[in-house]
């Protein structure tokens, strides 16, 4: 199995297939320093839906009222939203039900505060999350790619992964319109820093951090 991308998509994607028994090839145009992609520098917001961090607040969420703000925003009107549609659908599901108890027990944990994030009225021009679904993560960014990384850093270990860094994806190889490979190029090497500093928690400049 080849995963093209070491961001958090590619971590998890890897990880999930190497512990499934399949050997792994993933591949990344970035230098090792980069591990992570985005999600490193993000504030690590998580959505999930119906929480108990969201019932402490007070706040009434469900699986009704989320799929509705995603149709809201998504609108799903095309023919080829088929697709996209059933992977929302699953999605939201998920976010209200096993999500939160499978990151947890990848040793992710969240604070006991939920904000907002694109919210509706905003840039989404009235569409959008109609209450707080952002769970920040203990450790921001860093603390949602570090479980993820350390396990496929052990598979690489144990020979399960093979994770191959300045290698460029540029095409897809198909046969018999499935996809069986890539095609791309080797980069030169690349020790120039990471793009730039990981987000501190809220509390950082403000004071101790709230109980967990």
């Amino acid at each position: 199995m080849i995963v093209v991308g070491v961001g958090l998509a590619g971590l998890v994607a890897a990880a999930e297939a190497a512990d499934a028994g399949r050997r792994v090839l993933l591949l990344d145009q970035e230098p090792e320093q980069n591990l992570g992609g985005q999600a490193w520098w993000s504030f690590g917001g998580l959505f999930l839906v119906d929480s108990p961090e969201q019932r402490r607040m007070g706040i009434r969420d469900s699986v009704e009222l989320a799929w509705q703000d995603w149709t809201g925003s998504a609108a799903f009107d095309r023919p080829e939203d088929h697709w996209p549609r059933r992977w929302a659908e699953a999605y939201v599901h998920f976010a209200a039900e096993e999500k939160r108890a499978w990151l947890r027990a990848q040793g992710l944990r969240v604070f006991p505060v939920v904000s907002w994030a694109e919210r509706g009225g905003g840039a989404a021009h009235g569409h959008g999350n109609s209450v707080p679904r952002f769970h920040v993560t203990w450790g921001t960014g860093p603390g949602v790619v570090e479980p993820f990384a350390r396990r496929v850093r052990a598979a690489v270990e144990q020979g399960r992964i093979r994770l191959l860094f300045r290698h460029r994806v540029d095409e897809l190889v198909t046969s018999g319109g499935m996809v069986t490979g890539v095609r791309g190029a080797v980069l030169a090497p690349d020790d120039a820093p990471a793009a730039g500093p990981p987000r501190a928690p809220w509390w950082a400049t403000s004071g101790t951090p709230p109980k967990r």
